[in-house]
C-alpha cells in the first residue's frame, strides 16, 4: 500500500497496527518516529547514552530518528546544583537517544535546583567523578584482599 498524506491512506496505513502500537488509537498518527513530528519546534530535553543531557528546540527529525536541536545546551548535574554549557545547533544521532521529552516552562522555572556559573559545575563534576574512581579502587582492594579479583571491564559504566 502507498504511504500518501491523504487522510484515508494515513488512516488504512495505522489501522493495520495494533490499538497498543497507534498514540492513544489515533488513526492520524502513524507509530515510530513519525510521531516526533509532533514535537517540531517545541523546546525537549533529550538525554544521551553517554548520559549528557541536552536541551533545546527540535528543528529537524527523519526516520531513523536522527534530530537537529537549535539553541542547545548542554545542562551538567551535580547534587543539587547545575550548570549550562551552550552548544548551538545540535545534530544527534538517533541511535544515541535514550529519552526525549517536551520540557513544560512553568516547571522549568519552578526546578529545586541552583544554576552555578560553568566553572564551578565542570569543578564539582571533576570531583565527583574522582570520588567515583577512588571508591572503585577501595572496593576493588577490598574484593582483592578477599580472594576476589574484579575485572575493570565490569565496574566501568560506560556504553
Amino acid at each position: 500500500m502507498r504511504y500518501d498524506t491523504d487522510r484515508a491512506t494515513i488512516s488504512t496505513f495505522c489501522c493495520k497496527f495494533p490499538p497498543a502500537m497507534n498514540e492513544g488509537n489515533n488513526p492520524t498518527c502513524p507509530p515510530g518516529t513519525a510521531t516526533l513530528l509532533e514535537e517540531l519546534d517545541k523546546k525537549l530535553m533529550v538525554l544521551l547514552r553517554d548520559g549528557r543531557t541536552l536541551i533545546g528546540y527540535l528543528r529537524s527529525v527523519d526516520q531513523f530518528a536522527n534530530l537537529v536541536l537549535h539553541r542547545t545546551i548542554e545542562r551538567i548535574h551535580v547534587g543539587k546544583e547545575y550548570g549550562d554549557i551552550d552548544r548551538g545547533v545540535f545534530i544527534v544521532r538517533g541511535e544515541n537517544v535514550v529519552l526525549l521529552g517536551e520540557i513544560d516552562p512553568d516547571k522549568e522555572a519552578q526546578l529545586p535546583l541552583k544554576e552555578v556559573s560553568v566553572e564551578d559545575i565542570l569543578a564539582a563534576q571533576r570531583r565527583e567523578q574522582e570520588a567515583k574512581v577512588l571508591k572503585e579502587k577501595i572496593v576493588s582492594t577490598a574484593l582483592k584482599d578477599r580472594g576476589l579479583n574484579m575485572s575493570s571491564e565490569l565496574t566501568t559504566d560506560e556504553f
